[in-house]
């Protein structure tokens, strides 16, 4: 069995992205992993260069900045990672640039890509995620945040980047899954409040014109973090390459459930009855469940 990694990044530095965790956490995994390194304002190439391993494939990419509709420049460069994995993978295991695999979940992992290799109808591994907020020690809880996505998928030429690269699609269908047997651990809203609302509204020019964003994204918003939705302390033990990061944190962040934006009566109701039956109504899922 052979396993390509891969992912894309552009600014990493610049925006504090935990790329090289991200990448280091599923080297393990992996007999190679391609990076397409975005043309960036920072040392973003650099980062990567430096990673000590020689299973790090680079591909330099010039992003179409023209391309501003529902993130889908992002779905095109990351098939342009896709298509530079090895022709002889079974299995490519994507990760975005803030997400990291815990290593307690390598054995989970490795044993999910062995069992289904053979099966045919499997065409992904599905993770279950937890969205760190404001800081390293909580986690969202509620509706806003998905709860499983497609992570590692069949090296298959019919397999694309869907949208704004969240999912899979294979033919413009989605995808026949089984879980992997792990969690991704999310921390693209754990960065200092500056860096995170500068990420922000660049990050929006993917989706928004020049002119919605100034209107809509506050240039300096202090109130970044607040009306966080419900949030659960996080008590576990982070991913080890986390740990530098981690103790490396310059901000603080007050977790007040009393700023709690207030939910609808049907969204209460929604919530409600996911707490008593572990049951999500009306979740909009990315993949097919075998």
């Amino acid at each position: 069995m052979k396993v390509s990694g891969f992912t894309i990044v552009r600014n990493a530095v610049r925006f504090d992205y935990p790329v090289v965790e991200a990448i280091e956490s599923v080297l393990p995994l992996c007999d190679e992993f391609v990076v397409n390194v975005g043309q960036s304002e920072d040392d973003t190439l650099e980062l990567i260069q430096n990673i000590q391993s020689p299973k790090i494939k680079v591909v330099e990419s010039t992003w179409d900045d023209t391309i501003r509709i529902g993130g889908k420049v992002l779905a095109l460069e990351t098939d342009k990672a896709f298509r530079a994995i090895s022709p002889e993978a079974d299995w490519a295991f994507y990760i975005q640039a803030d997400e990291v695999l815990h290593e307690k979940y390598h054995d989970a992992v490795y044993h999910s890509m062995q069992r289904w290799l053979d099966d045919t109808r499997v065409e992904g591994l599905l993770f279950e995620y937890l969205h760190f907020y404001g800081s390293y020690n909580y986690v969202g809880n509620s509706r806003r945040w998905y709860r499983r996505e497609v992570r590692i998928v069949r090296n298959d030429p019919g397999i694309h980047s869907f949208r704004d690269a969240q999912g899979f699609r294979k033919n413009g269908k989605r995808l026949w899954v089984r879980h992997s047997g792990a969690v991704m651990y999310h921390y693209g809203w754990v960065r200092p409040p500056k860096v995170q609302n500068e990420r922000r509204r660049y990050f929006h020019r993917w989706w928004h014109p020049d002119d919605w964003i100034e209107k809509h994204i506050l240039p300096h918003d202090s109130l970044i973090y607040e009306n966080s939705g419900s949030l659960l302390p996080f008590t576990e033990s982070h991913p080890a390459v986390m740990k530098k990061r981690i103790r490396s944190m310059s901000w603080s962040f007050n977790y007040q459930p009393a700023k709690e934006k207030k939910l609808s009566g049907l969204d209460r109701l929604l919530e409600y009855i996911e707490s008593k039956t572990g049951v999500r109504l009306f979740e909009y899922r990315n993949y097919r469940l075998l």
